[in-house]
């Protein structure tokens, strides 16, 4: 089984896709650690990447590529990606929502830890709440122009989604029980049809 999780920054995506890998014993891809180390080859921040591929596809388009490649080579594992339950249409596609305002509030959070705000890549301008909260909304506006534009892809579309799943009110615990429980469901009748 392919697991696709998308969702919002600051959502907990991350925390459930690793936390999900490690009981499944699936291999975890992140899309956004690749994101984020083509934009430091290229002496940028993610937002700075991001504003780059509103106006150039091959931002995106390489990222689109592996994504394709693992779902034809690779069975089993988990990838952590906006786009990826579009080109993985087989997959079990979860989608975690977080309030933006939220959102900031945890990214900022991160940010405080040095070794989570060096992977994050978001640069040196974030250190307010108010800061936090634009770059998400800046973010997320991005997303959507580059995805509608390449794709046609509307990401926050619950009709997209297996698990449409709202965090906003839910810890982290939570959080990952709920997705947890879904996913095991899913094994479970799965494994049954088989």
């Amino acid at each position: 089984m392919i697991i696709t999780i998308s969702g919002m920054p600051g959502s907990g995506k991350s925390t459930v896709a690793r936390r999900l890998s490690e009981q499944l014993a699936y291999k975890r891809y992140y899309m956004g650690a690749v994101r984020r180390k083509a934009a430091r080859k290229l002496g940028m921040t993610l937002e700075e990447f991001n504003k780059k591929g509103e106006t150039d596809a091959s931002t995106d388009l390489f990222v689109e590529e592996y994504i394709q490649k693992l779902a034809r080579s690779c069975d089993n594992f988990i990838i952590e990606s906006r786009t990826a339950w579009a080109f993985i249409p087989q997959s079990l596609k979860i989608f975690i929502y977080v309030d933006p305002r939220e959102g900031a509030h945890r990214i900022l959070k991160s940010l405080k830890n040095p070794r989570s705000a060096r992977a994050r890549n978001e640069g040196t301008q974030l250190r307010t709440y108010k800061e936090v909260l634009r770059s998400v909304q800046d973010r997320v506006q991005s997303d959507d122009r580059r995805y509608q534009k390449y794709y046609n892809l509307r990401i926050g579309d619950k009709k997209n989604y297996d698990l449409y799943l709202d965090a906003t009110n839910l810890s982290a615990e939570e959080e990952y029980k709920i997705v947890e429980k879904f996913v095991q469901t899913h094994i479970s009748h799965s494994t049954k049809a088989t």
